[in-house]
């Protein structure tokens, strides 16, 4: 690379500019496929199947080209290598950032309180939220224990609202893979729209 510009009297900067780029360009390639992978996981887990494989097309197509650019070039620079393992580390905090912003399906949250001074079911319910209270028995008397199902968007604030109202509460966050509503809950069924568009209406 360095002789035919050399050859054609290339300015210094073009010279570098040249000598960078596939570097530069394997790096940013890494970033976009390790984040679209990234992503492509959490979709197979929430069984979003047609976006799942979708994005699984853009990724391992991203893939083949930063593989095949350090595979040709390996041995004119070792820039290109380092280039392709920076790209996979930032790749994967840049997909984490993605799926904790798109914060896709929902979460079921478990409150136990064993303040018996305090109804964490009847607080809530004032905030709007529905939930199923059932009373348990733990080894200091009975305990309230709480299941509340929200989107991932609304599981934070919700986990900070029962902790400011019981410190002593204790939660637990799960995902769910799937829902089905019965007769009875017909009302709570998620819209119908298009993912993408229910995504940029929560923005």
């Amino acid at each position: 690379m360095n002789a035919d510009a050399v050859a054609f009297n290339l300015p210094q900067w073009v010279i570098v500019l040249v000598e960078w780029f596939i570097p530069a360009a394997v790096f940013f390639a890494r970033i976009l496929d390790v984040s679209i992978g990234t992503v492509r996981i959490i979709l197979v887990i929430k069984g979003m199947k047609f976006f799942a494989a979708t994005a699984g097309f853009f990724e391992v197509t991203i893939w083949v080209l930063a593989v095949s650019a350090v595979i040709t070039n390996i041995s004119d620079s070792l820039a290109t290598l380092i280039a392709y393992g920076l790209g996979f580390a930032v790749g994967t905090l840049v997909g984490m950032w993605l799926e904790e912003k798109l914060a896709l399906g929902s979460q079921l949250i478990r409150i136990v309180n064993v303040d018996a001074s305090l109804n964490v079911a009847a607080y809530l319910r004032e905030k709007g939220y529905s939930l199923t209270r059932v009373i348990g028995e733990g080894r200091n008397g009975p305990s309230e224990i709480c299941f509340v199902v929200v989107s991932r968007r609304r599981a934070k604030r919700l986990t900070e609202m029962v902790y400011t109202y019981c410190p002593r509460a204790y939660v637990t966050v799960e995902d769910i893979r799937s829902e089905t509503f019965g007769d009875e809950f017909q009302s709570r069924q998620p819209s119908k729209m298009p993912l993408w568009r229910r995504w940029v209406r929560q923005r």
